[in-house]
């Protein structure tokens, strides 16, 4: 995999040639003041995030005011203050208006699809700048786009391309995991399709084997092929209800996509497609087959998440109580310990 097999995979460079056969999108530049703050280590605090906060009734507050806590107004007490990015979040504001008032986001290349667990909703839908900046911080896939999108390529020698990040809002559309299919070509040849959600098993692809292997056949032949920059590429589509085949990515054909069903070594070989003609079709057969979400390993505790977030209220009380208690046996200690 060359680097400018990685460059011609960025959306901003396939959407307009597939852009009848794909879901509506924007693009915004992405400022490097936001690049710096997706990229900075310190604690998450996000503007605008009004809508993610819980209601706790008076009688709740009223029933235990003997345990307030009182806040502190020391000089040296730090206040964290939410970066504000008021052009760039007018536009990303009118372009979520613009795309229906939900949308999904993504950079160049990678999505954060593993850091769904951290929005309110396990849910990659985002409604304003403060939803997107949560799930972009805590994503994995959103780093590695930022600081290391070269990182496998053969050419190493070679110089990093020039990179100009964007923002990518993508249309909220209800996709069933069980219409998503991966498909890698070689040599402008389909050589091979995978269930996209291979941790589960849908009964419908067993049975329509012939039919969704047939449809996707011909979307790549009539829409696709030929069509890209390169002749080796993986592309993801979405089959819908009715039957139709729809363009939702297109990633660099190497180890930096995950081949899911496959081993990037019967991809490269050539073996899957020596005694057979046609694409190679593997999916889930039954729940024996089952596997574990890979997304998983990104995940911490439910707790953590509540206390974050501020989902579980109560939590977030009893945090504090403790934390408060804590103290207080510190400063009991300290004026006990001998002088």
């Amino acid at each position: 995999m060359k680097k400018e097999q990685v460059v011609n995979c960025q959306f901003s460079v396939w959407y307009p040639i597939f852009k009848k056969y794909t879901i509506k999108s924007l693009i915004l530049p992405l400022p490097q003041n936001v690049i710096d703050y997706l990229l900075d280590d310190g604690t998450l605090v996000v503007a605008g995030s009004e809508h993610n906060t819980q209601q706790i009734h008076d009688n709740d507050w009223e029933s235990n005011e003997e345990e307030d806590i009182q806040w502190s107004d020391d000089d040296t007490t730090t206040t964290v203050t939410a970066p504000e990015f008021p052009e760039f979040s007018s536009k990303v504001l009118e372009a979520i208006n613009a795309l229906g008032g939900n949308v999904f986001p993504k950079l160049n290349w990678s999505a954060p699809r593993d850091a769904n667990w951290i929005a309110l909703n396990n849910s990659l839908q985002c409604r304003c700048l403060s939803d997107i900046f949560l799930i972009f911080k805590s994503s994995d896939f959103i780093t590695h786009d930022l600081t290391q999108p070269f990182r496998v390529c053969s050419d190493q020698d070679s110089p990093d391309p020039d990179i100009k990040y964007e923002l990518v809002l993508r249309k909220w559309s209800e996709l069933i995991p069980g219409g998503e299919f991966r498909c890698f070509v070689k040599e402008n040849e389909l050589i091979a399709i995978s269930q996209r959600d291979y941790t589960q098993y849908y009964p419908h692809i067993l049975k329509q084997e012939e039919q969704i292997c047939h449809a996707i056949q011909e979307f790549y032949t009539l829409h696709i092929q030929y069509n890209f920059l390169d002749e080796d590429f993986v592309f993801d589509v979405y089959r819908d209800s009715l039957g139709r085949v729809w363009l939702i990515d297109l990633n660099p054909f190497g180890e930096v996509t995950d081949s899911l069903l496959f081993s990037w070594e019967e991809l490269t070989t050539g073996e899957i497609t020596q005694h057979q003609e046609g694409p190679a079709f593997r999916y889930a057969t039954s729940d024996m087959t089952l596997q574990p979400s890979p997304c998983l390993s990104y995940r911490i505790p439910r707790d953590f998440v509540d206390l974050s977030t501020g989902e579980d209220a109560y939590k977030l009380i009893d945090f504090l109580k403790l934390t408060k208690s804590r103290q207080e046996d510190e400063e009991e200690e300290e004026e006990e310990a001998p002088q």
